[in-house]
């Protein structure tokens, strides 16, 4: 009598679980794809984009962003048929805990991006500290690429990568904060066909970026940040204008690609803009002029990018530090002379000690003078 096999599952049973196994390969392998289908998100139609309508919202914040961003967030609804990106300014050093504070405000899920991530629905993205956010093909791109408004992440590169991905379906939300970041990329917005919304200057903490927009932008919607939210939810649900007839322009998608870190478009970067008399203060290069309309900006050959409010303050936190080291070592010649002007006494020769004390006057005069321009605001 031959002997017979008994195994513990059936081969009904094996093949379920061969057939979970690469469903969770598939899965590792393909992120954005349905793992009961093998379609991609986008083949899907479920949890994804539609290209017919206002599906993606890009929001920009600076100071006093954290307290407008959550107030915004957490009144969106959870079926909310729109992807959120956000770039708020803080300090590189800070932990990236944006993600964390919405999400437990918001009925909407907050994550951090990573690079390659998909861009989908229903959920709220925030960038990778010192790090851009861009949006490229349903994906998110993270890059320590070079820095625009004195910032990185900056709400420039975000706005303009989504404009030049998205187009008309696009809706761009300036909050409070300070200078002017996030105008320029919502030019970039309104040229591509989509919606300008800024919160009213006169609700904002901080005016700066508000009162930029409105001032160099035809914006769509002004209005206090508390309906914000109902507007949204209201635009999201309207049809969006055909692509077609918002075409991008080269220069736009070759400050996208630059700030992508794109080689190539990097070595093309003298030919945006005309070359101007003004050095980077990032990296002392030749700065590029733009004239974006009546807004003035300028770039470097090295990707580095100004509006000219930037530029100014970028030039006047150098000249201050400056001053800095120049009154620091103005202080020790003065001591350093005070030294030989003792020495000269102890030695008799009254003369030169006398010189030695005319040049410590002189010096003084110097240092008082950089003292009053260093301490000017606090009189």
């Amino acid at each position: 009598m031959s002997a017979q096999l008994h195994f513990p599952f059936s081969t009904s049973d094996f093949a379920a679980k061969h057939k979970s196994i690469k469903i969770i390969i598939d899965r590792i392998r393909h992120p954005s794809r349905s793992p009961a289908s093998g379609m991609s998100l986008q083949e899907m139609g479920g949890n994804t984009l539609d290209s017919h309508k206002h599906d993606v919202i890009v929001i920009g914040a600076s100071a006093g962003g954290v307290e407008a961003l959550t107030a915004l967030t957490k009144d969106l609804p959870a079926n909310l048929p729109a992807a959120i990106a956000v770039v708020l300014h803080l300090a590189p050093q800070i932990p990236g805990m944006l993600d964390s504070i919405l999400s437990r405000l918001s009925l909407l899920p907050a994550t951090q991006a990573t690079h390659g991530m998909p861009f989908e629905e229903k959920h709220i993205y925030t960038p990778r500290p010192d790090h851009h956010l861009l949006i490229e093909d349903h994906r998110l791109r993270v890059i320590h690429g070079p820095k625009e408004n004195r910032y990185r992440p900056s709400v420039d590169v975000l706005f303009r990568s989504a404009a030049v991905a998205y187009g008309p379906r696009v809706i761009g939300v300036i909050l409070t904060g300070s200078l002017d970041d996030g105008t320029a990329g919502l030019l970039a917005i309104k040229r591509r066909g989509g919606l300008a919304v800024v919160q009213d200057p006169d609700d904002a903490l901080y005016a700066g970026m508000p009162r930029s927009a409105i001032q160099h932008v035809n914006v769509d919607f002004c209005l206090p940040l508390a309906e914000i939210p109902a507007l949204l939810t209201r635009l999201t649900s309207e049809p969006a204008e055909a692509d077609e007839a918002y075409p991008v322009t080269e220069d736009m998608q070759r400050e996208v690609r630059i700030a992508a870190m794109d080689m190539q478009a990097l070595d093309e970067a003298k030919t945006v803009g005309n070359p101007s008399i003004y050095s980077c203060p990032e990296c002392g290069g030749v700065l590029w002029e733009l004239q974006d309309g009546e807004l003035l900006r300028f770039r470097c050959r090295t990707g580095h990018a100004f509006s000219i409010q930037a530029l100014l303050t970028e030039q006047q936190d150098a000249i201050e530090a400056a001053l800095w080291v120049a009154l620091k070592v103005l202080e020790e010649r003065v001591s350093i002379v005070r030294r030989l002007s003792e020495g000269a006494e102890d030695r008799g020769n009254s003369a030169l000690a006398a010189t030695y004390i005319n040049k410590i006057r002189d010096i003084e005069d110097h240092t008082a003078v950089i003292r009053r321009v260093l301490f000017a605001g606090e009189e």
